[in-house]
């Protein structure tokens, strides 16, 4: 059974790779990296690289898998993925050793293309990308507080990671929730630093590397990106230890994640978890309903029942938004 999901899953990601090439094909404009395309779930960067094969001079993993992902903190197509990536680490994070790297989205506004030339041009389309993928995101932030470029929040990732990796990975969580969620403009130093706090990380430590060996780690990260070809996010490269990749382009149903891992090894065995709330909101601290239903295999709209419902006893927080909501546990 498992050989014919692969084999159906390798024709699905065959018709898919040749309408992106297609697509890629007619791409002759420069690319604006916040209008993000819906159809491929990618938000590009002014490059028409192609994607090459850097993978044999990058460190092998102690795992099975190593998963470069390349991203940045204000994608909206990377937070799409959230649900997706998630549960990917639910199910297997035993075998996979996720390495976030930083592809710098918005190094200002020094450009003018696709319909979008001036912040405000970006509130619609963030209200149209958050419809798209269900998850909350909120526009008009670019109306009342817009940032001027996405490297401030980007290498203070990279001071959170020089402390200490999963809490920053926490760290980007909160940031993209302020971003995404309460319209705060991350790349102000104030909401960085609320965010490390929130986290737990020494927020005077993160100053100091934010303004010295961070940076430099920030530029390490895009001239690996460079060198693998990344033009667009999210990017995801599969690797094994032989060296061995597959390469996951844009947002994609979860099939394709995994996929790409069995592809590589198909003798790994996914961690089956509990699907209780109680474990979910142990595991990670705030949920939409769509990362809900993604964890759970509970529909969409049942899982924001259940939601709502554990809201009205107490049990959950929720915060709403124009465009959803997301929930956290409340400490009893």
């Amino acid at each position: 059974m498992k050989v014919i999901f692969l084999n159906l899953l390798v024709l699905i990601t065959l018709v898919n790779t040749n309408v992106y090439s297609q697509k890629n094909d007619k791409m002759t404009e420069q690319i604006n990296p916040l209008l993000c395309d819906l159809e491929t779930g990618m938000c590009e960067t002014p490059s028409n690289s192609e994607t090459k094969n850097a993978i044999n001079n990058h460190p092998s993993t102690n795992k099975s898998v190593k998963v470069i992902y390349f991203t940045d903190p204000i994608c909206s197509s990377c937070w799409g993925i959230e649900p997706q990536l998630r549960k990917l680490k639910l199910e297997y994070g035993n075998n996979i050793d996720i390495e976030y790297r930083m592809g710098g989205l918005l190094p200002d506004w020094n450009y003018n293309s696709g319909g979008i030339s001036k912040p405000s041009d970006v509130a619609q389309h963030w209200d149209e990308v958050s419809e798209h993928y269900d998850m909350p995101i909120d526009g008009d932030l670019w109306l009342e507080d817009p940032l001027s470029s996405s490297y401030p929040p980007s290498i203070a990732f990279k001071a959170a990671q020089m402390q200490d990796n999963e809490k920053a990975i926490l760290f980007m969580r909160a940031i993209r929730e302020m971003v995404f969620l309460q319209k705060k403009n991350i790349a102000k130093w104030e909401h960085i630093a609320t965010a490390a706090e929130t986290v737990g990380l020494n927020v005077q430590q993160l100053k100091i590397d934010f303004e010295g060996k961070a940076v430099t780690l920030f530029e390490e990260d895009l001239k690996l990106a460079k060198e693998f070809g990344v033009r667009g996010f999210p990017s995801m490269f599969f690797i094994d230890d032989a060296g061995n990749q597959e390469f996951v382009y844009g947002t994609k149903a979860y099939a394709f994640y995994e996929m790409a891992i069995l592809k590589l090894n198909p003798s790994i065995q996914k961690n089956e978890y509990s699907k209780n709330w109680e474990f979910f909101f142990s595991k990670y601290a705030t949920l939409t309903a769509k990362e809900f239903s993604e964890l759970s295999g509970n529909p969409r709209k049942e899982s924001e029942v259940l939601l709502n419902e554990l809201s009205d006893k107490g049990l959950l927080g929720k915060t709403n938004t124009k465009n959803g909501a997301i929930w956290n546990l409340i400490k009893q």
